[in-house]
This record gives structure tokens, C-alpha cells and sequence, in this order.
């Protein structure tokens, strides 16, 4: 096995990277000569007061580490791969009161409750107000005049909706969900000049008005969702501050990467027109799945070893974070025939963009490919002239695949 041809010092969480395009090339040359690679880092530029990571860039290792909670912990750091120089520890432990951060069997507890909100029939309840809410938004959309923002004005508009509808927030309020949200991820992207101090204090105020939901549904329960997860501790349901945790995750988890599926999934589209044209003519069942494994809007999450253990011919030790490259597995061509290519009716599509399985498997999977449903549906419908008039604005972050500003016009 000779050493991959990267660059000296290449880090792949790099911000600046990801800002200007996911290293695919780099990626596939790990996947093809050493797929689990030890990648230094200097200083504290992370935040773990380390030397590094393992980036894991196969589709079979990157479920491995996925479905061994047991030797790969989300707890120990955190499952956010990069956070800034400059974190307290403190900062990072709290955080482990997120779903996303816990292992079993906290870990099992909590989504146990939460999946209620998530059953087959909760969605289906929903399906007809985003149906409606989809219609809209592009109707909306397209009585603009001249181009515009597809990402302002088409793609983070749903899945905010869909969020709010789910656990009941008042229309009136939902612009305060989609902003807090913003400011807790763009603390890597100077554009926004959002400092880590103010992303943590939009999270404090979104658990805050979360807990305060909780408590209202506690004094008066309701016949909604809030009032299932926190109305009755003693018989296994959430107390305020887990309410409050798992809003702020559903804030991020569910609303920004659906939305950026949703506007990855629109320049792949007017990128290769001929899949367009298909989509608009046969509306195939399998083009949202092709969406996200395209998207992949989590660029990669991390684990840290809890011992020793051996992966992809690596010796990890215990203590060593393991980075999970989900774009890199959803382009594996061992799993995937012709995976750069864009393929709206590829079936089977055994992609990781909803995570490498094991019980961080994303919760909200069936509502965000209904989403997308419904929302390339409404545009086919609506807009099937829509075209780029420039080249996509890209966030500055270590680990979301994210678009600040996607330029289009109808015809």
C-alpha cells in the first residue's frame, strides 16, 4: 500500500475547503490506497486539545463504526468533527444532552419517547398541510420578479414549516426557529459574522422557548406532539430540558439539511437537464433518495474510540477520534454503479446520507424524503422553466454541505 497523493497538511474539515467544494478527488484517492488515514491537525484548531483524526472514507467501514456504539461513542467528544480553537470543554460536554451526542442506552431511552412524533401515522397527518404549504411556496416563488434566490425563497421554507408543524410552533414564530438555526451553524462563515458566542446564545434562547412549550403542555396538555413527549415523566417521557435538547437538534437536523438537500438537489437537477426532464416526466419514487445521497448535506460526523480496536487495517486506539465521511461513502464505487454520476431513479441506493445506520440512523428520514417530494413536485408543476443564472454561494463550515445562495429565473 503506497501513501495517498494529498497535499501536505490537507485536512479535510478545513473550513475553507468546504467552502469552495467537497473534495471528492481526494477522497476517492483515500477510499483506493488507505481508506482509514490519520490526519494531523496543529494546535487546537478543533477544539479537542488533540493531534487529530482517522477519516474513515468507506461506504463498509463508515457503517461499521456506525453500528458499534460499543467502540465508537457519540458521547465521549461530540459527534460535530470540528468545532474552533477557541470552545471550552465545558461547552462541548453540554452538549452531550443532545440525542445526536448520546450513546446507549441514554441514547435508546430518549429516541424511544421521541419516535412517537415519528411514527408512519404522525407523517401521514402532515402530509396534506405540506402538500398545501409546498404549492404555495413555489406559486409564491415564481410571481417574482426577475431571478432569485432559490435557497430564501423556495428551499428553507419547507422544512422550516414541516419542523414547526410537527411540534406545534405558532406561525408567528417560526422565523424565530429559522433564525436561531442559521446563527448556531455559521459560526465557521465570516459572511455572517456570527461568533461562537452568539450561536451559543441562539441555542440557549431556542432550548429556552422549547422548555417553556414543554411546560405549557404539562399544565395543559393538548392533543399534539408536545403534549405526547413531556406531559407525564413517570411514564417515560421527557422532562423540559430533554424537550428542550431535542428541538434544538430537530432545528438543525431537520431543518438545515433538508434544506440544503433540497437546494443541492435543484442545481444537480438544472446541472444535468436530462434528469430534470425525466423527473418532470415520470416522477420517480426514487429521485429524493438520489437527492441526498447526491447532497450528502452532512458532510461528515465523528466518533472517538472507547479501546483499542482495528479498522481498515489501522490500529485506532482508544481515545482517538474517527471521522465518518459520508460524502465519501455515498460515493463509493464498490457499493455504487457509476456513483458520480446524478441518477434519479438509481434503485438500489444504499447511501449513508441519513447516516450509517446503528441507532443514530436519522429519526426524521421518512419526513425529509417527503419533503422533497413534495416540494420537486410543486416545482415541476409550477416552474418546469426554471434555470441558473449563477453559480451556487457556498457555506463556510467544517462539516455541512451547505449553499447560502442558489441564483435561478423562470422562463
Amino acid at each position: 500500500m503506497h501513501c495517498p497523493a494529498l497535499p501536505e497538511g490537507f485536512d479535510f474539515t478545513d473550513p475553507d475547503l468546504l467552502q469552495h467544494r467537497v473534495p471528492l478527488p481526494e477522497l476517492a484517492e483515500l477510499r483506493r490506497v488507505e481508506p482509514v488515514r490519520w490526519i494531523p491537525q496543529s494546535g487546537n484548531v478543533a477544539g479537542f486539545q488533540d493531534e487529530g483524526y482517522w477519516a474513515v472514507t468507506r461506504h463498509a467501514d463508515v457503517r461499521y463504526v456506525s453500528t458499534h456504539p460499543e467502540l465508537f461513542s457519540s458521547t465521549v467528544n461530540t459527534a460535530i468533527i470540528r468545532f474552533n480553537e477557541h470552545i471550552e470543554r465545558d461547552s462541548i460536554d453540554a452538549q452531550r444532552l443532545i440525542l445526536l451526542n448520546m450513546d446507549p442506552p441514554e441514547h435508546t431511552r430518549v429516541r424511544q419517547i421521541v419516535q412517537r412524533g415519528f411514527t408512519p401515522r404522525s407523517i401521514r397527518a402532515l402530509e396534506e398541510r405540506l402538500r398545501d404549504r409546498a404549492t404555495a411556496i413555489v406559486s409564491e416563488a415564481r410571481e417574482l420578479d426577475g431571478p432569485f434566490d432559490f435557497v430564501a425563497s423556495v428551499a428553507c421554507e419547507l422544512p422550516l414549516q414541516a419542523i414547526a408543524e410537527l411540534i406545534g410552533i405558532p406561525q408567528d414564530d417560526r422565523i424565530k426557529i429559522f433564525d436561531w438555526s442559521n446563527k448556531m451553524i455559521a459560526y465557521d462563515d465570516p459572511e455572517y459574522a456570527i461568533t461562537a458566542e452568539v450561536g451559543a446564545q441562539s441555542a440557549a434562547e431556542l432550548i429556552a422557548y422549547a422548555m417553556n412549550m414543554a411546560a405549557e403542555r404539562k399544565q395543559c396538555p393538548a392533543r399534539d406532539i408536545v403534549s405526547t413527549l413531556v406531559a407525564a415523566e413517570n411514564e417515560g417521557n421527557l422532562n423540559s430540558d430533554e424537550f428542550g435538547f431535542f428541538v434544538l437538534m430537530l432545528a438543525v437536523a431537520g431543518n438545515e439539511t433538508t434544506r440544503n438537500a433540497i437546494t443541492h438537489g435543484m442545481h444537480a437537477f438544472l446541472t444535468h437537464p436530462e434528469q430534470w426532464e425525466l423527473y418532470k416526466r415520470e416522477r420517480p419514487s426514487t429521485a429524493a433518495e438520489e437527492i441526498v445521497r447526491w447532497a450528502t448535506p452532512v458532510f461528515a460526523f465523528q466518533r472517538t474510540a472507547t479501546q483499542d480496536t482495528e479498522l481498515g487495517g489501522q490500529l485506532i486506539k482508544k481515545g482517538d477520534r474517527v471521522g465518518l465521511f459520508y460524502a465519501s461513502a455515498n460515493h463509493d464505487p464498490d457499493v455504487f454503479d457509476r456513483p458520480d454520476e446524478f441518477v434519479v431513479t438509481r434503485d438500489p441506493n444504499p447511501h449513508l446520507g441519513f447516516g450509517g445506520g446503528g441507532p443514530h440512523f436519522c429519526l426524521g428520514k421518512s419526513l425529509a424524503v417527503l419533503e422533497i417530494d413534495l416540494i420537486f413536485n410543486a416545482i415541476a408543476d409550477a416552474m418546469p422553466g426554471l434555470r441558473l443564472v449563477g453559480d451556487p454561494r457556498r457555506l463556510r463550515s467544517a462539516w455541512i454541505n451547505g449553499v447560502k445562495e442558489l441564483r435561478v429565473a423562470t422562463e
